[in-house]
């Protein structure tokens, strides 16, 4: 069985069966995708993170697939209907809907007309029928008259409606409807009388219509929004159903006598009322299921770029989270993010006390030695840049305060800071994104923080899934600092979680730093079995061992060891020293545990110990003229940075409090499908194409 269900895992991913094997090996010996990805890279052919995903869930898929096959088998032996070529179909099938399809004669049904005709004994009556070899079937009928069967013709609707089951229920016309569906279905989308205006959002679906297979993840995902919210009605259907009722008949039905006659009309009936709307329902589901993925996964890209956006270093933050009436809540931060001082300053309307802020800042600056300021980008964030960037204390940053709100308002931050309002924890996590996003926004839920489309609308279960997977993969490819990181940040690392990430804590308070790699294996119940997973992904600063500090894996020291002594050298050394690694020949180290591709991860990371693979950020300067969505005028050109991708485009601020919008198509000179030209935070150079003041759009063209 593990054979067959490598054999399929590979024709479904395309990935060689071997390194299918070599992975299934690994997962079911309870190895992350992390560490598998990095550390195992000889037993998987060098499979990525996402080729080892990919693995993972179809090995998932399949597994399930076996237990529900053994719940129908059980269920089909129950009844006593189990033959010998009918458990044969069921073991050889692989497929999900083929599946169910072979359960459904036999699945429990509730009380349906052509079970209420079982129970009043016409189902000989419907086999005669479906026989078609007899004409009488008006004196047939007459047998089966009784208190529950009145008189013939209820006799024979009674053997119809079984017909019209059976028919609904048969594995090949099943499948010669779904292929008319797949060909020809398509979704039409009308809007509900009387809430035109109210639903103006969904008035490009108001009367719409288009082959389902051509509908994209966004059309779909926003149709059923409509339909959800009461403004949409949706359908879909396969065109002519008459043409599909005769291409059934053609099977079925044999001759014209009477009783084909009545087979015809089961079929027409059985395909309307039962087939049909099963076949609508799969269809809808599987849509609805493509649209999730491609959904999720845009989202999923946006989360990965947003966690890798570069973390501005060790440095001092001033952080303001601005605001108007209530003015604009100032921290200052320490190295490692911790709150020194909180304050509020009123540089802005109604309260325009430039003096005291300026004073209140200048004062700030100076006690705590500043680096770097932090302003968010939301409510009065245009004027307190300016404000602040003309006191020219320090370097200025705008930072995105999407998910901030959570978090001030979460369990997290009241344990971080349990004496301290809403207020003063959404700043600080406004300072502490720029230190570090990537460590202050794994304690918001990847939902809140403000990128992707739809994500309340798509599968939830699987959208958590692609959140986590992305989460654990940015924060292990960085890396993580035992010794500062939080508990949330460290549940991310490859085989900890939150109870063991909660000992480190616990156990790092109580003991104090880390000083080796070494000393992990302290923490209660961290096992050998979890040391190995997660201790290439945890970073021991300033310890004892060099190698603490790097992602070289603990059970490769002894080999990097070998080659300083093999050079003459130190560990430290070699390290520090590139013209005595050039003369490594990897090769010579090569053995059944160490192949090539970990030799050369080991020797760049000798190269660059900890480094971090997060990339430099750009800082957009707006139009000072422009400040409000109706200083825009069609065929400005401005700055602007983008802060969303979705299937249709990107959303892009430019500096007016409202995102304004580059579709697809105008993202270059010829169409495009994906809005893969840019990327999240990029500065990008745009042209305004539209302004919508009524509904606040703004249509933006992307100037390269």
């Amino acid at each position: 069985m593990a054979d067959t269900l490598t054999s399929l895992i590979a024709r479904d991913t395309g990935i060689d069966i071997t390194k299918v094997e070599g992975t299934v090996r690994l997962l079911d010996d309870g190895a992350t995708i992390p560490f598998i990805s990095r550390y195992r890279k000889e037993h998987t052919g060098n499979l990525d993170e996402i080729a080892i995903q990919n693995i993972a869930q179809r090995l998932a898929y399949y597994r399930e697939l076996e237990k529900r096959r053994a719940t129908i088998i059980k269920s089909i032996e129950a009844q006593e209907k189990l033959t010998p070529e009918l458990a044969a179909c069921i073991n050889d099938c692989w497929d999900a809907a083929t599946l169910e399809d072979l359960y459904l004669p036999f699945k429990p049904k509730r009380k349906t007309r052509a079970e209420t005709a079982r129970q009043r004994g016409l189902e000989p009556l419907a086999r005669i029928i479906m026989r078609q070899r007899n004409d009488d079937i008006a004196a047939l009928a007459m047998k089966y008259v009784t208190e529950e069967v009145p008189d013939p013709d209820a006799a024979i609707a009674g053997a119809q409606d079984i017909i019209a089951e059976w028919v609904s229920e048969d594995t090949r016309t099943r499948n010669y409807v779904r292929k008319t569906f797949r060909y020809n279905a398509m979704l039409h989308s009308h809007f509900v009388k009387g809430k035109e205006i109210e639903g103006r959002n969904y008035e490009s679906y108001y009367e719409w219509s288009m082959p389902l297979r051509r509908v994209q993840s966004h059309q779909l995902l926003a149709i059923r929004r409509g339909e959800k919210e009461g403004f949409l009605k949706v359908s879909i259907d396969a065109g002519d159903d008459n043409r599909t009722i005769d291409g059934i008949c053609q099977r079925m039905v044999h001759g014209d006598s009477m009783a084909a006659r009545l087979v015809a009309e089961a079929v027409a009936d059985g395909y309307k009322r039962l087939l049909r709307p099963s076949i609508e329902t799969e269809f809808a589901a599987i849509a609805k299921e493509k649209a999730d993925a491609v959904a999720i996964d845009m989202f999923a890209q946006n989360v990965r770029q947003l966690l890798f956006a570069p973390p501005l270093g060790s440095r001092r933050i001033m952080a303001i989270d601005p605001g108007f009436r209530t003015g604009c809540k100032v921290v200052c931060l320490d190295r490692n993010g911790n709150l020194l001082h909180h304050d509020v300053i009123y540089p802005t309307a109604p309260h325009y006390d430039t003096d005291g802020a300026t004073a209140t800042l200048t004062e700030l600056a100076q006690r705590y030695h500043i680096d770097d300021i932090a302003v968010g980008d939301g409510t009065a964030s245009r004027e307190t840049m300016a404000f602040v960037k003309r006191l020219h204390l320090a370097p200025v940053h705008q930072v995105s305060e999407n998910g901030a709100s959570i978090y001030s308002a979460s369990a997290i931050a009241r344990e971080e800071f349990p004496d301290k309002d809403v207020t003063v924890r959404g700043a600080v996590s406004i300072g502490r994104r720029l230190l570090d996003p990537l460590a202050e926004l794994v304690k918001i839920d990847p939902k809140s923080i403000g990128v992707g489309q739809y994500q309340h609308d798509v599968d939830q279960t699987k959208l958590r899934d692609a959140l986590n997977f992305t989460v654990e993969s940015c924060v292990n490819s960085v890396g993580v600092n035992i010794n500062t990181a939080s508990k949330q940040l460290l549940t991310y690392v490859a085989g900890l979680g939150p109870a063991l990430a909660q000992n480190i804590v616990e156990y790092r308070a109580k003991h104090g730093n880390f000083t080796s790699r070494a000393q992990i294996l302290k923490v209660p119940k961290l096992g050998a079995k979890t040391f190995t997973q997660a201790a290439g992904f945890l970073r021991v600063p300033d310890g004892d061992n060099p190698l603490d500090n790097s992602a070289v894996h603990p059970e490769r020291y002894e080999l990097v060891e070998r080659m300083a002594a093999d050079c003459g050298c130190s560990v430290t050394q070699l390290i520090a020293d590139g013209e005595t690694r050039k003369r490594i020949d990897i090769k010579q180290y090569v053995d059944d545990g160490v192949g090539e591709p970990t030799l050369r991860d080991i020797m760049r990371e000798l190269e660059k110990p900890g480094r971090d693979p997060r990339q430099g950020t750009q800082e957009v300067e707006f139009d000072d003229n422009v400040k409000e969505i109706r200083d825009l005028r069609e065929g400005m050109e401005l700055n602007g940075k983008v802060t969303n991708i979705t299937q249709f485009g990107a959303f892009v601020d430019i500096g007016v409090h409202k995102e304004g919008l580059i579709h697809v198509s105008q993202m270059g000179p010829r169409r495009v499908n994906s809005p893969s030209q840019v990327e999240l935070g990029q500065v990008v150079r745009v042209r305004v194409k539209g302004v919508d003041l009524e509904r606040g759009r703004i249509a933006l063209t992307l100037l390269k």
